[in-house]
């Protein structure tokens, strides 16, 4: 009898060993900017340096801000841009339904007056 209760449990997987490798949010800790992983930024002077250390503070970002100014050099701010002009959310304004009061101020319901 004992050698048929361990051909069962023999071949039975765990159910919670196919959610630790795989699943949503894996990385969802690494942001961008953040003080763990901070922006890898380069540029080709100090003045430059001192310019994109002021935008990076005023987007409350963190990031390691390099100088390269050999010949030829270039400069590589292109996540900071992503970060920087990244599109808002549009809001849609709500249209009344019919039994809300009506916006124009009136008092009446919004189909008896406007709608």
């Amino acid at each position: 009898m004992l050698r048929c209760q361990t051909n069962f449990f023999k071949g039975r997987q765990d159910a919670r060993q196919s959610h630790i490798k795989y699943g949503s949010g894996q990385n969802a800790a690494r942001i961008s900017g953040s003080k763990k992983y901070p922006l890898a930024l380069v540029v080709t002077n100090e003045a430059r340096k001192l310019e994109v250390e002021a935008l990076v503070a005023d987007a409350g970002l963190h990031a390691m801000v390099t100088v390269d100014s050999a010949d030829g050099a270039v400069e590589s701010i292109a996540e900071l841009t992503v970060i920087l002009n990244k599109p808002r959310s549009v809001t849609a304004i709500k249209v009344p339904a019919r039994n809300d009061p009506c916006s124009c101020g009136s008092g009446n319901k919004y189909k008896k007056c406007c709608g």
